[in-house]
């Protein structure tokens, strides 16, 4: 059977014809009951040979490997820890200045809220990939909108998963000869070549990331993804140990002994947040605040609402899952939000206890204003890096597995392009950290537009389609509350451009008037 010609075996409303005339392979059938109590047929199908197309035996019964025929031998915890290391990214450095802005009672709620909804969003992929057999998020596109569904879904994570990874890069090439510079105490005006960004961003791509990426199955990654997550452990810790160390209000180093330093380490916006904070009282400052509503307060919702971005992830990591159920996968999820969650909240908690309204966009920056050159804090900010660095080639997967679906849906797998699609997704990325820094500013327009369609939007609407009417209508609760949550993504999707869009007005607008 073509590919092609199997696409059409199942209708985008989800409805199919019996497949075990199609397909001489042994298919077994549940019925499983919804809320409705009504019983559904769905494909129980544990050896993945209704996954897609290119699971199919060919025309001689052997069964031809393809580049998603990876055997389900993930272990459960390592499944978390993948999937865990997809969700944390370096947007933990913020969350601290997020609170302050907030205050401690509207953080949690918004984190508790943000966490509640990423987990039904993972529960209607689930769901979907479920009645069809798929367990690839752009032919969950393909089944409900046909080409343009799939196609949407894949340039979504291409574009989603390509600007995470560049900002992760920035992030090696701005922060790592900072450490570097501090630990040595070197010359912050030497142009030695251990203290260039642009040639360690290569480096640490080429020698980490590249081999990394070349791995067949991203079940092998759950190692380093174990090892990333005892960094941002290690950063927790370090977090809630300062508190008790620095007291309120605290004194800063000398600006005489580190005029270089603030230079480098500290933002013009950071900058400019101090200044305004001169004429606090410490009274004001060295005490937490429940709810705060200023002009950043905006801000920090986008950033929250997108603090579990990982469902173009779940997918993959739930292929690679050994013994695959819906109820088994949901369950890696649910942990792994939990455990990242509970991570966010003290960290942010820990780090606006220590400096309350004083804390900066980027923590560890405020701690630098304290003491740069503490081993502790520079012992963290390596574990950042490394944890930041760790997490690329997670990311990398499902970009490669979405350029392969779009280009090369029908090709088998083939070390040559596996190897080449990374190759190129490195250089390209690499080439936009060094020499169009400027681009990430075009990638936080993606972001604001891609996010929310991973994780809102597209798994909402996949549901609404692949679901039969007959099974739970549009009018039946299910369907409503996913109508809504689709709402609340294009809502959030407007929301974050318009921020952005006011954010770029206005700091030109400020660049103009310096002028």
């Amino acid at each position: 059977m073509e590919p092609a010609q199997s696409e059409m075996n199942i209708l985008s409303n989800g409805k199919s014809h019996d497949l075990r005339d199609d397909v001489g392979v042994p298919m077994k059938t549940l019925l499983e009951e919804d809320q409705n109590g009504t019983q559904t047929v769905r494909f129980d199908d544990p050896d993945g040979l209704l996954e897609s197309e290119e699971f199919l035996p060919s025309g001689d019964g052997k069964k031809v490997i393809r580049f998603t025929d990876f055997e389900g031998k993930t272990s459960f915890g390592m499944s978390v820890f993948n999937l865990g290391n997809a969700i944390m990214g370096s947007g933990i450095l913020g969350l601290a200045y997020a609170m302050a802005n907030t205050g401690i009672l509207l953080f949690w709620f918004l984190l508790s809220a943000v966490a509640a909804l990423s987990c039904y969003s993972i529960h209607l992929l689930l769901k979907s990939s479920g009645i069809v057999g798929i367990r690839a998020y752009e032919q969950l596109g393909y089944r409900a909108f046909g080409t343009p569904g799939k196609m949407a879904a894949g340039i979504a994570i291409t574009l989603q998963n390509i600007g995470a990874m560049s900002s992760y890069l920035y992030i090696v090439k701005s922060e790592l000869p900072l450490v570097i510079q501090a630990f040595l105490k070197a010359d912050p005006n030497s142009d030695v070549w251990y203290l260039n960004g642009n040639y360690l961003v290569i480096m640490v791509s080429a020698s980490v990331i590249l081999p990394l990426a070349l791995m067949k199955q991203l079940g092998y990654l759950g190692y380093t993804s174990g090892f990333s997550l005892s960094c941002m452990v290690f950063f927790l810790t370090a977090v809630t140990y300062k508190k008790f160390q620095i007291p309120c209000p605290f004194e800063e180093f000398s600006a005489n002994s580190t005029s270089a330093l603030h230079s480098l380490n500290i933002s013009s916006h950071s900058h400019e947040y101090n200044n305004d904070l001169v004429h606090e009282d410490d009274d004001s400052h060295c005490g937490p605040r429940m709810i705060t509503i200023n002009s950043q307060t905006a801000y920090t919702i986008p950033i929250l609402a997108f603090a579990f971005v990982c469902h173009p992830e779940v997918l993959p990591i739930y292929t690679e899952l050994s013994n695959p159920t819906q109820k088994r996968m949901q369950r890696v999820s649910n942990i792994s939000i939990f455990v990242m969650y509970s991570m966010y909240f003290l960290a942010a908690l820990f780090g606006y206890l220590t400096f309350y309204d004083k804390v900066e966009p980027e923590l560890l920056h405020t701690y630098s204003r304290i003491d740069p050159y503490d081993t502790l804090i520079l012992c963290v900010r390596v574990a950042v890096l490394t944890a930041v660095t760790l997490t690329v080639p997670i990311v990398l997967f499902p970009v490669r597995r979405a350029i392969m679906q779009m280009l090369f849906p029908t090709k088998s797998f083939n070390w040559l392009r596996h190897i080449g699609i990374a190759l190129v997704l490195l250089t390209l990325i690499n080439m936009l950290v060094i020499f169009a820094p400027n681009i990430l500013g075009i990638f936080g327009i993606i972001g604001a537009t891609s996010a929310p369609c991973l994780i809102f939007i597209f798994p909402a609407v996949f549901y609404l389609r692949i679901v039969p009417k007959e099974d739970e209508p549009l009018s039946s609760v299910p369907k409503i509350v996913a109508l809504c949550f689709a709402a609340l993504g294009i809502s959030f999707m407007v929301m974050s451009l318009s921020f952005i869009i006011i954010d770029w007005t206005t700091g030109s607008s400020n660049a103009h008037g310096g002028h």
